[in-house]
């Protein structure tokens, strides 16, 4: 039976499971088909004997007087098998292994097989838990449908659909760098699950590959993330001296190019991190420049920001994809909207709070009061309403025909009065842009230098967005603190070291 000593050895070494654990599996395996061998209520016991062979015994009790056969055994009985038995005591009979057939053995197998399987399990689960977020390599093994399975060395690892990034493809012996996603103990997917899709990819490449990261001079606040498409990583740098957007970018874009060669592509825009987050929102919605930024709700973090109708479409991106990252890199809620739809947003609301000019105006038009009465009992209080009202609708309220006359002449002379101001402006404003269109020498007037940036808007929370917020050039060197730098790959970009997005 040192064969099976043997064995077990040869399997403990072979999967990493202590020599133990085996032993009890083979017992438990063996008892299990005893009893469905033996099919008998008394207890059953498995144990290797002296010369390593394993035997199953059943067990009975002594006792003075013997109600169960099946679990008890009288004294007298117990002292001819075991001389020195005592009351309480417990005797064992050797039960012949031999009888066990063909399907007990298959029992047998399918029970070690299970047992050593929840062994492996729990080994690795204790191994990889603790390093879940950990970067490493693997080798695609096989192909599983859309999933891949890995090599990590002393197991195996999965990258489901879903782990993977739309750019990839792998085949089998491919070399390939992913974070552990996360360990699982039993289930269809029990084991290793690693993905090449995580933010945390981007962040422990961005930590292998910028030496202040690694000793913590630059700190990597958040990461935000669509694979295949677009990263967005905020950073900030504890001294300083250091700046973390270049720091991170390397020269002429040699740090971040290997992080996107890596991705196979993959953009990547690096934001300066700033603690309010209404400076840290203009810096995350780059490349788009931001008109201003409002804190609607501080407590459930819902904010506006107001972009030029211009800027609309590059502040939300393609599909949402830029407002949507800026968002999750935040942690707040954010409405974008245009200064055209903020306008009419807020003269709607005026319109709610202020409905139209009273009934009473007419009477400085020529109205007489007991009409002015008679409408407003009628439930027509304002201007706007009356002159939405046809003759047929005025005479069911029991207006005749020369009041009715009456009022058409007097709501358009309330309404004529506006009309000579507007004609006032209008004609104002065409002198105002020829002035300012042609100077003194009857030559177009050259603009005035530099950005102006947008006014601030009512309101302690609302603040002015810097004149430049957008992304720069990799090669450029900036003129002001940097906020963002947006990055693309050199094949996608032409070949340039990084060019602003």
């Amino acid at each position: 039976m040192g064969t099976l000593y043997q064995s077990i050895e040869v399997l403990s070494k072979e999967k990493g499971i202590e020599p133990q654990i085996i032993r009890d599996a083979v017992k438990d395996a063996m008892l299990v088909a005893a009893r469905k061998h033996f099919q008998t209520e008394e207890n059953l016991v498995a144990d290797f004997d002296a010369t390593g062979a394993i035997q199953i015994y059943g067990v009975r009790r002594v006792v003075s007087e013997v109600a169960d056969p099946a679990h008890e055994i009288s004294v007298d009985a117990a002292r001819a098998v075991k001389p020195d038995a005592e009351v309480d005591s417990e005797v064992r009979f050797l039960k012949p292994t031999e009888a066990l057939g063909r399907i007990s053995a298959q029992t047998f197998k399918q029970v070690i097989l299970q047992k050593v399987r929840e062994a492996e399990r729990e080994n690795i689960y204790s191994e990889y838990s603790g390093r879940v977020g950990e970067l490493v390599t693997c080798i695609v093994k096989r192909l599983e449908g859309q999933d891949l399975v890995a090599d990590l060395g002393k197991t195996e690892a999965r990258v489901p659909k879903k782990e993977q990034s739309k750019l990839e493809s792998f085949s089998v012996g491919d070399r390939i760098r992913s974070v552990i996603k996360s360990v699982e103990k039993a289930g269809k997917n029990a084991g290793v699950i690693v993905s090449r899709a995580a933010p945390e990819l981007v962040m422990r490449l961005f930590e292998q590959e910028v030496p202040e990261i690694y000793d913590n001079t630059v700190v990597i606040k958040g990461c935000a993330r669509e694979a295949g498409e677009r990263t967005k990583i905020a950073v900030s740098s504890r001294d300083r001296d250091v700046d973390s957007v270049g720091a991170c970018v390397g020269m002429k874009g040699m740090r971040v190019q290997s992080i996107i060669r890596e991705l196979r592509g993959e953009k990547i825009d690096i934001i300066e991190f700033n603690d309010d987050p209404v400076v840290f929102a203009t810096h995350a919605l780059s490349p788009a420049k931001i008109s201003r930024v409002s804190i609607l709700d501080a407590i459930e973090k819902h904010m506006e920001v107001i972009v030029d109708d211009t800027q609309l479409s590059l502040a939300i991106g393609k599909k949402g994809q830029n407002v949507r990252l800026a968002a999750k890199l935040l942690g707040w809620r954010i409405d974008i909207k245009s200064e055209e739809e903020k306008r009419q947003e807020v003269e709607s609301q005026m319109a709610l709070v202020v409905p139209g000019a009273p009934v009473s105006v007419l009477l400085d038009h020529g109205l007489a009061e007991g009409i002015v009465e008679k409408l407003m009992t009628a439930g027509i209080p304002t201007v706007e309403r009356l002159g939405s009202m046809t003759p047929e609708q005025l005479d069911e309220l029991g207006i005749g025909p020369e009041m009715v006359e009456n009022i058409q002449s007097a709501v358009n002379g309330y309404y004529g009065q506006f009309e000579g101001s507007v004609e006032d402006s209008a004609e104002a404003a065409v002198e105002e842009t020829a002035e300012a269109g042609v100077g003194e020498s009857g030559e177009p007037a050259a603009p005035e230098s530099g950005d102006q940036a947008a006014p601030l808007a009512a309101g302690d929370e609302t603040k002015t967005a810097p004149a430049e917020t957008g992304a720069k050039s990799v090669e450029d060197e900036p003129e002001s603190e940097n906020e963002s730098v947006t990055i693309e790959s050199t094949e996608r970009s032409g070949g340039g070291e990084g060019r602003g997005n």
